[in-house]
Order: C-alpha cells, then sequence, then structure tokens
C-alpha cells in the first residue's frame, strides 16, 4: 500500500460506506456524547457521512467536523441536514480552528488512521489546544488482540448472502503496531477492493499520550452506555479531560 494517504480510505469507500455501515445504530454514541457537550460545540475528527455528527446534531448539539476525504464529505452534504455541518477537508494529525469545543470526538476505531506514533501524538496535542477548558476529548477504539492473526495475517468472512459475500484480508506488522487489509466485496460476479491501512495503540498507550497533551482520563467504558470496562472487553470508550 505504497500509495495509501490519508484520504484513500474513504475515497474508494465512500459510494458504498453507508450501505455496508447501515445496520450500525449511532442512537448510544449520539446520546452519550450529548451528554457530554451540554450547551457548547463538539467537533468529529473523521466527520466521514455523518453517521453520529449527524444525530448528534438533531440533539441540539452544533457539530463540526474535519475528515481528509471530499467524497466521504460529498456524501455528508448530500443528506438532509449535512450541509449545515461545517467541514475542514485535512488530516486530523494537525488542524487549526477558530472554534473552541466542550467536546472532541473520534469514533468507530478512525483515530487509528493515524499511521505514525508521532502523528498520533500531534493528534492528541492539537485537540487538547481546542477544547475549551473542562472540554472532553472522546475516543472509541478496539482493545488490540494479537491472537487474531495466524503468522502475521487473517482472512474473515464479514458477510455471506446469497449473491454477496464480504472478506477482510489483513497482514500484521507487529514492530510498527500496523495492520493493512482490503475490505473485498463479491458480488454477483463482480469484485470490489476496499484498502485499510491503521496502526493501532493500546490504551495504557493512548492514556499516556493524552498524559503529554495535557488531558487526564476522566472515564473508561466497555461500549456507549457505559457498560463497564474489563479485562475482557473488545472495545473502550475512553474520556480524556482538559484541566
Amino acid at each position: 500500500m505504497d500509495r495509501y494517504a490519508a484520504a484513500t480510505y474513504g475515497d474508494r469507500i465512500a459510494d458504498v460506506y453507508d450501505e455496508q455501515h447501515a445496520g450500525r445504530d449511532a442512537t448510544a454514541e449520539a446520546d452519550f456524547l450529548a451528554g457530554l457537550a451540554g450547551d457548547g460545540p463538539a467537533l468529529e475528527l473523521g466527520v466521514g457521512t455523518g453517521r453520529v455528527a449527524l444525530p448528534l446534531q438533531t440533539r441540539g448539539v452544533a457539530v463540526h467536523g474535519v475528515d481528509a476525504s471530499e467524497r466521504m464529505v460529498a456524501k455528508l452534504r448530500a443528506k438532509r441536514g449535512g450541509d449545515s455541518i461545517p467541514v475542514t477537508i485535512g488530516d486530523f494529525a494537525d488542524f487549526t480552528l477558530a472554534e473552541r469545543f466542550s467536546v472532541v470526538y473520534v469514533v468507530f476505531n478512525t483515530f487509528f488512521g493515524l499511521l505514525e506514533q508521532g502523528d498520533q501524538v500531534r493528534c492528541f496535542q492539537c485537540v487538547a489546544a481546542h477544547l475549551q477548558p473542562g472540554g472532553r476529548f472522546v475516543l472509541d477504539c478496539f482493545v488490540p488482540d494479537l491472537s487474531r492473526f495466524n503468522r502475521g495475517q487473517r482472512t474473515a468472512a464479514t458477510y455471506v448472502d446469497v449473491d454477496e459475500v464480504r472478506l477482510d484480508v489483513s497482514m500484521h506488522d507487529a514492530v510498527d503496531q500496523r495492520v493493512r487489509t482490503h475490505h473485498v466485496v463479491l458480488r454477483n460476479g463482480a469484485q470490489s477492493m476496499f484498502p485499510v491501512a491503521i496502526r493501532y495503540a493500546y490504551p495504557s498507550e493512548l492514556d499516556l499520550m493524552a498524559q503529554l497533551a495535557g488531558l487526564t482520563l476522566e472515564a473508561r467504558h466497555g461500549g456507549w452506555r457505559g457498560e463497564p470496562f474489563t479485562d475482557t472487553s473488545g472495545v473502550h470508550i475512553s474520556v480524556y479531560r482538559k484541566g
């Protein structure tokens, strides 16, 4: 994936993203984030097609976005209410906005789309600079599970129907903590491939990044409904507070 860039995933998958994630209800995410935002504005990093931003907006929260993919943002603009969400096109490792936010959030493992540890550190620092005093940074990430890989690779079926099969084909680099994946869709004899690359980080590493940026871990949940985070949790919702 030598030609992979910040916008690659979004640009390639924009036309089918909402279809492939149609079963993901964002109600819990929107409720959780609205409770933290209060009367203040919110910023979504990797806003994409607005799967979370739009329901959050309907709860009375002024939502802004940052995204590298103009094609994903075009899908957001085509939806009802999407044209009222200000979006800055760019890499969310480094952005500058005039607004200061009560909540900045990244959902669905999108934070791991920053492929260098230094970029992830800079993102935390940039978020801290854009938070109001007492504001929160919310991360929705999976907990790395290296047992998923066999000799550094994994192939898994994610959807099987009469006329369609979806596969994830991945390779794992344990040294750089990176996973390169192709989402492969086989439909009626046609094939589509959607590349994605990530650099995963463990919760303890994210906590250190937050500390370096002047943020403090306020809470960590095992889900958007406040489920306890335990040693068997596959995901975590981490809330970092400024000041």
